[in-house]
């Protein structure tokens, strides 16, 4: 097999792995971008060059902004290599993966792995029923086709997307039957404390506030300090049930869209054996990175949501940083400090709001851990919370033993929908930290892969 060289790979082609790419050609290094879809953008700026205006319009100017650094990677002279499936990831730069129907390989000097962030799991009841799916999934639909709901929908959780996808939709002309938010009086308590670091990212609070403040005027029915969330149905969604100020609310709806925030995706960085850390304030996995985004002594590097979740400029930044880095070990660049001053600066700047944001919007336990036994927590192996805390009963330690006692995270997906879930019900259970559990341990091939596609 030929083995296919460059001085940077870079897996994902959102914020982070784009800025990366266009940072790395102006040092004048040979940069790869490969990417599981078939344009570039990533999530956050999803089909942002092809969209029609109308569209671009309903989903406003920081998704439209996206254009800008889209453009500037056509012009950078970077390979992309788009729909290709990344399934294994090595230590020295080594990566194989998946394009038009057969297995490659490519090695790369440095590595960058760039793979964005998932939405969290919201294990509730019904969550697994037709017509519940995540915001975020929603959002993609709106981004890449357009698609709206044609039935009144119900937003519920807790995040800046909740009230973004809200507010697209009030744009595009959907109907909102209701918007149930969890946040309540004591999240806004905590989060007062993180306010005047906030403020130095007064721009984002300025639009988060004009979102909430647009869905009031729209006369949506906002409910707030939501507890004990349950979507009934038989065959498929029917309604939200809920409790408000000791009250139990019903709300009927054909489409039920949750979302309590997104976490990074680290299976690629798991699956190479890199060091991680339970971050207390956003309740995840992150990987141990030096400050540029080197994962220990390793040819590979994190940026953007996959490394912590920031959000797009901040991603963006982090991106550009590890291109330093990797310019400067490559003899490129010889002093670093300058150059990299600015995006460093610019960094605080942008991550100043998280604190606020993680306080503000942490996502309540009973909507991490499943407090009835029935609610499934691994869907591809219709594992249920009461299975896994009765695995702990018979002497389960930690997420990787739940695959030997009931098959917990071998599907498909690899445990990317159920491991944070696994890890705090475990814990929970023993009356551990989360740390002190551990996660699945990830194996090739990250993604599914056909024994056809190794076929020459």
């Amino acid at each position: 097999m030929n083995v296919e060289t460059t001085d940077l790979a870079i897996i994902g082609a959102g914020p982070a792995g784009l800025a990366a790419a266009c940072e790395a050609r102006t040092l004048g290094l040979s940069v790869t971008v490969l990417d599981e879809q078939s344009a570039v953008g990533g999530q956050i700026y999803r089909n942002v060059v092809s969209a029609p205006r109308a569209r671009s319009a309903i989903l406003g100017p920081d998704y439209s902004a996206g254009a800008e650094l889209v453009s500037a990677f056509a012009s950078s002279g970077a390979l992309h290599l788009d729909s290709a499936v990344v399934w294994n990831v090595a230590t020295d730069g080594t990566i194989d993966y998946i394009r038009e129907g057969r297995t490659r390989k490519l090695s790369g000097k440095y590595v960058l792995l760039a793979s964005g962030a998932m939405e969290r799991p919201f294990p509730i009841e019904g969550w697994t029923l037709p017509g519940v799916m995540g915001a975020g999934a929603a959002q993609i639909l709106l981004k890449s086709a357009g698609a709206l709901p044609r039935e009144p929908v119900v937003l519920a959780g807790c995040g800046p997307l909740l009230y973004l996808l809200g507010w697209q939709y009030l744009r595009a002309g959907a109907r909102i039957a209701a918007l149930v938010d969890t946040t309540a009086t004591s999240d806004y308590v905590r989060a007062s404390r993180h306010l005047m670091g906030a403020l130095r990212s007064w721009k984002e609070l300025r639009k988060g506030l004009g979102l909430i403040a647009a869905l009031r005027r729209s006369n949506i029915a906002l409910y707030s300090g939501c507890s004990d969330l349950r979507a009934e149905g038989t065959c498929k969604v029917e309604a939200l049930a809920f409790r408000q100020d000791g009250r139990s609310v019903r709300i009927p709806t054909s489409l039920l869209l949750v979302h309590q925030g997104v976490v990074p995706n680290t299976q690629l960085s798991w699956s190479v054996k890199a060091e991680h850390r339970w971050n207390k304030a956003q309740l995840c996995w992150e990987p141990v990175t030096d400050i540029w985004g080197r994962l220990g002594e390793t040819a590979l590097y994190v940026a953007g949501d996959s490394r912590s979740i920031v959000g797009a400029q901040a991603s963006a930044v982090q991106g550009r940083l590890a291109a330093l880095s990797i310019g400067n070990r490559l003899g490129v660049l010889p002093d670093i400090t300058i150059r990299a001053a600015p995006y460093l600066e610019s960094l605080k700047r942008y991550t100043a709001i998280r604190p606020f944001l993680d306080a503000l919007y942490r996502p309540k336990d009973e909507n991490r851990v499943p407090v009835s036994d029935k609610v499934v927590v691994c869907r591809c192996e219709e594992v249920t919370a009461g299975q896994i805390r009765r695995f702990v009963g018979l002497g389960c330690q930690g997420p990787n033993q739940t695959k030997a006692f009931g098959r917990c995270g071998m599907g498909p997906c690899q445990g990317r929908f159920c491991g944070l879930t696994v890890t705090e019900t475990i814990a929970r259970e023993r009356q551990l930290e989360p740390a002190d559990v551990g996660y699945y341990r990830i194996r090739p091939p990250i993604k599914p892969v056909l024994l056809g596609d190794f076929v020459e």
